[in-house]
């Protein structure tokens, strides 16, 4: 049975779409794009986005009573792949701080993403 996610913890749907979805062994997370969920306002800097949206996928992802090492694959969406080493750093940073393992990834750069941000991130996370 799916199960829709819904947390205030990450920005809400701005558009036909749930936060994620649990379906029961696996959870996917929508896109999450670096938008406080308190006070509706996007980092300027690129690392500040990168960190923002990794916080709203770890809320979606916790909504199912899931952690972030239980996340298996991640897809980054980025405005400027030169932008790449400063994501990653964060990203490594972030998943250093949870003492979780790298899960597997994507990157890609991509022409635009919603609100003109420079970053988009999904996640999968496995119940095991």
């Amino acid at each position: 049975m799916t199960q829709v996610l819904h947390t205030d913890n990450a920005p809400a749907a701005i558009g036909p779409y749930v936060q994620g979805v649990d379906l029961g062994n696996m959870v996917l997370t929508s896109g999450q794009i670096p938008v406080n969920p308190v006070t509706g306002e996007v980092p300027a800097d690129i690392a500040a986005q990168a960190r923002q949206s990794l916080e709203n996928v770890k809320a979606v992802v916790e909504a199912s009573g899931l952690k972030v090492n239980d996340i298996v694959k991640m897809t980054v969406f980025v405005k400027d792949l030169n932008d790449f080493a400063a994501v990653n750093e964060v990203y490594g940073a972030f998943f250093d701080e949870h003492n979780a393992t790298y899960p597997a990834r994507s990157c890609v750069e991509v022409a635009r993403l919603p609100k003109d941000v420079g970053i988009e991130i999904e996640a999968i996370a496995v119940r095991k």
